[in-house]
């Protein structure tokens, strides 16, 4: 193999490059010296390449329709949101949107419920919740079905239908009490500190199954009325009272005077619910999730039971305890 040369920095130092260190055309190079350079900076602006550009402020903008061009069609920003042309759509003054058969059907039917605007993607849906009711309603709208996936959420199954509806007028346990008077046997759910609206909905639905009162639960730290809660209580939302308190141990005690049993399910209850064979006027008080009971509810219930598992997994959901619990209520008395 041959020798390398030796490096020789000097020897294509000058050639074919200006005074000024840049490369000169004339040389055979390509390359601009700084005299062509300069010249390109003197261009007029507005030119490229020799041909003419328009610069960025004069370039034409896309043809908008105005009544002074005496064009018929409106002036219309292309960027416009779904959400503005939806905006009328949105609840206000403490309404809120209903959906679903079901739920919207057993609005119309209780005479208690104020529904302020009625929904329909298709006319055929306004017949499948119409209901029994003859109360004078709202007419219905047909609307696009993009208007329902917004008031219902996009993940909603409305079917095709909803409702604007007011909350219902508040019952008072004083209210309920009152009721079971006259029933020896009426059953009532308690639920302390329930959050989630699909359980407290589920729940709302095997109480009006099995023929409870109706459900108590706090006033903070609970599931509020909306239309997740009705979707899930599938029109029981209607029948069966939502009761509310400010103080759940004052109304455990006023159930109490009224001749309620109120037994709270607990994992560590000494007796299993059946075995407990509660009969008359029973309240079952369940806890939340993981919490479970508080400490000052579990004291003012008069006793603790338990629902029998055997699984690998020995807790139920809330709602499912509810249901269990009730039909063992309903079993015995």
């Amino acid at each position: 193999m041959p020798p390398r040369k030796p490096f020789r920095p000097d020897k294509n130092r000058d050639r074919g490059r200006s005074p000024h260190g840049a490369r000169d055309p004339e040389s055979g190079h390509p390359g601009k010296n700084r005299d062509n350079r300069s010249q390109e900076k003197k261009r007029a602006p507005g030119t490229w390449a020799g041909q003419d550009r328009p610069r960025a402020d004069e370039r034409a903008s896309p043809p908008r329709y105005s009544s002074e061009s005496g064009s018929s069609k409106p002036q219309r920003d292309p960027h416009a949101s779904r959400d503005e042309a939806q905006a009328g759509y949105k609840a206000s003054g403490g309404s809120y949107w209903i959906y679903g058969n079901h739920a919207v059907a057993a609005a119309i039917d209780n005479p208690q419920r104020r529904i302020r605007r009625l929904l329909q993607a298709h006319p055929d849906a306004e017949k499948a919740a119409r209901g029994a009711g003859d109360r004078p309603l709202p007419r219905w709208e047909t609307v696009d079905r993009a208007i329902l996936d917004r008031v219902a959420g996009r993940e909603s199954v409305h079917q095709g239908i909803a409702a604007q509806v007011d909350p219902l007028p508040e019952t008072d346990v004083e209210d309920i009490a009152a009721l079971a008077a006259a029933r020896p046997e009426a059953k009532i759910v308690i639920l302390d500190q329930v959050t989630d609206p699909h359980n407290v909905g589920a729940i709302l639905r095997s109480a009006a199954a099995f023929g409870a009162l109706a459900v108590v639960l706090t006033e903070r730290n609970a599931a509020p009325e909306s239309g997740v809660l009705a979707k899930a209580a599938s029109g029981a939302l209607e029948v069966v009272p939502l009761v509310r308190v400010t103080n759940l141990a004052r109304a455990i005690e006023q159930l109490k005077a009224a001749g309620f049993w109120c037994a709270g399910l607990a994992a560590e209850g000494e007796r299993s619910l059946a075995e407990a064979r509660l009969s008359g006027r029973v309240a079952l008080c369940l806890g939340a999730e993981g919490a479970g009971l508080r400490r000052l509810t579990r004291s003012h219930c008069d006793l603790l039971v338990r629902l029998p598992t055997s699984g690998p997994i020995g807790h139920l959901n809330v709602s499912n305890a509810a249901a269990i619990g009730l039909y063992e209520l309903s079993r015995a008395g």
